[in-house]
């Protein structure tokens, strides 16, 4: 029988696939659970719902099924064009900011080529570097979050691409202006550094740096957001990237046609414009990470301080028996032993009764 893994670029040979938060149906299958019964507090969304515009806007759509997307996705594109500051074809669309992720190791890494990128950095920078058959450069974590001195000093000459989150999953930390802006002066200006905002919406005024600010100075810099986190569109799975024209022309060359699909472009184009929501989205997000911290004060545990909508907990040893009995108890969270952190799980903000829902299982397990 013909072994297909060896037929494999040598690069996916050796990786794991994904692992994304356990969903709920699965969990009720596994444990005879009533999916009604299960919190699932695993994969960082947005615990309202979608915004009502959004929905409106879906239901709009739905008797063009038949037809493509706009293959190009000017009405999105145009309304983040006038959001962001930047001219149309400075934005790049992707199915998710994984994608815009993907697009960018396809288009300039290669075997022989390296990225930069930090220990506990979000997952889909060592596998999109390593499908292509480029070197992941890790660098250690300062605790837990980038340093981004270190990482200025691992990039060399075959260096073509160095990912930042900021916000950083799955650990929450983040670094301000002053550090982004020596960064960035600092990176040779052949090098591609690709800013990760998945969750700059949960940062009110000026508490985080905002990477639209520096791209009119900064031509090797690409700003990746995404819809999925704070508008409350995961299912939809649509992201986008800003840059320089030339870089989106690059990424365009490589982007899948229809890659964001039409009822994405519709509902993003209504959160894009619904303020009320992303105001309640941060509230609520607000609450619920103070609710969190201080039940797990309570608890006696510490955690990581975080700016996005998850809160990495610290419980000192192993959590993957911790994990089990949440599970037992209808209580999905995310075990971080992948990220080299088994000491960790990652709990995403919720409702107020889920998040007591959660505080309320975890005393039981850490109390039997």
């Amino acid at each position: 029988m013909t072994d297909f893994l060896a037929l494999a670029q040598p690069g996916v040979q050796q990786l794991s696939p994904y692992v994304p938060g356990k969903p709920v149906d699965e969990l009720a299958r596994e444990l005879d659970l009533d999916p009604a019964s299960i919190v699932k507090l695993a994969s960082n969304e947005n615990p309202l719902g979608p915004s009502p515009k959004a929905l409106e806007a879906i239901r709009g759509e739905l008797a063009e099924l038949t037809r493509y997307p706009d293959g190009n996705g000017f009405e999105l594109k145009s309304r983040l064009a006038v959001r962001c500051g930047v001219q149309i074809n400075q934005v790049t669309l992707g199915n998710g900011s994984n994608d815009i992720l993907d697009l960018v190791a396809r288009a300039y890494l290669a075997p022989g080529l390296n990225a930069v990128f930090s220990q506990y950095a979000f997952a889909v920078y060592p596998i999109s570097t390593q499908a292509v058959g480029a070197q992941g450069k890790v660098v250690p974590a300062q605790d837990y979050g980038h340093d981004l001195e270190a990482m200025l000093a691992a990039i060399d000459a075959n260096t073509r691409v160095v990912f930042i989150a900021n916000p950083n999953n799955p650990t929450g930390t983040w670094f301000g202006p002053d550090a982004l802006e020596r960064f960035l002066a600092r990176v040779p200006s052949n090098v591609l550094v690709v800013l990760d905002e998945a969750y700059i919406e949960f940062a009110e005024g000026d508490e985080l740096p905002d990477g639209l600010k520096y791209l009119a100075r900064y031509d090797n810099l690409l700003v990746s957001r995404t819809f999925s986190k704070a508008y409350g569109l995961a299912a939809l799975r649509v992201g986008y990237a800003l840059s320089s024209a030339q870089i989106a022309d690059v990424l365009n060359r490589v982007r899948q046609p229809f890659n964001v699909n039409s009822l994405a472009l519709a509902a993003a184009c209504a959160a894009l414009d619904d303020a009320d929501y992303l105001a309640q989205s941060r509230q609520l997000n607000d609450a619920g990470m103070a609710q969190l911290e201080a039940g797990l004060r309570e608890l006696g545990l510490s955690w990581i301080p975080s700016k996005g909508n998850f809160i990495a907990v610290d419980f000192g040893r192993d959590t993957a028996a911790i994990n089990q009995a949440l599970l037992r108890a209808g209580v999905i969270v995310r075990p971080v032993a992948g990220y080299g952190m088994p000491n960790f799980l990652r709990v995403s903000i919720g409702l107020t009764a889920e998040n007591a829902r959660f505080l309320d299982a975890l005393a039981k397990v850490l109390n039997a």
